[in-house]
């Protein structure tokens, strides 16, 4: 998507102190029938700057397949739209010297918050019949701090969401009302393999929401 120049400028200055890496924007159509947020880039999407092109994005390519989608009719965003890294010193194991990393992280509230307008800007042109969360980060941005994946995965809300005050500091509820469903995060069968039936289980919740829509 081609965000508003003042848009995209005053995001990127207001995280300019952040551990952030890049700016890559949302992909797809408007007026889809699934929008997906998740967190936030990674180091693969920082160097190809498409979305969940990661180990994740192969995972979660799969589970739209099933849900008889692709890539290309879905629309595809995140919290936040920058890398959020950790600087890390420690010894390669190859060479035996000291080196500095700069591995992924999981965004803060501070991140999350700063990079808002954007997500508020792409959820009132994108329009989607549906939006479904992948994380605890994209949910709680969207329906609060309340509301949990372990807890509330594959259960369908319809109302209003949380978008940015017009004072850029706090967070009020919409006057429209969407209809979101909270997913696991791709990337949670990588620590959790006992997950795989219960994310299957969610995307087919999904694609029967389709198929009614």
């Amino acid at each position: 998507m081609d965000y508003p120049k003042e848009l995209a400028a005053a995001v990127q200055h207001v995280s300019r102190s952040y551990p952030l890496e890049g700016f890559i924007a949302g992909q797809g159509p408007l007026h889809p029938k699934l929008m997906l947020v998740g967190e936030a880039p990674g180091k693969t999407e920082v160097e190809n700057h498409i979305p969940f092109s990661g180990q994740a994005g192969k995972e979660l390519l799969n589970y739209l397949s099933k849900a008889g989608l692709t890539r290309e009719n879905v629309y595809i965003t995140s919290a936040v739209r920058s890398r959020p890294y950790r600087v890390v010193q420690r010894i390669n194991k190859r060479t035996k010297q000291q080196e500095i990393v700069y591995p992924n992280r999981t965004p803060t509230k501070a991140e999350v918050l700063a990079h808002a307008p954007i997500l508020d800007y792409e959820i009132k042109q994108v329009q989607p019949q549906l939006i479904a969360t992948l994380g605890n980060i994209g949910l709680q941005r969207l329906l609060g701090k309340e509301y949990t994946v372990t807890k509330n995965h594959g259960q369908l809300y319809t109302g209003p969401v949380l978008q940015l005050t017009e004072q850029k500091d706090a967070y009020e509820w919409s006057e429209k009302n969407y209809r979101i469903l909270p997913l696991f995060h791709p990337a949670a069968i990588f620590y959790n393999r006992s997950l795989v039936p219960v994310i299957h289980q969610d995307w087919q919740v999904l694609a029967s929401l389709l198929q009614q829509d």
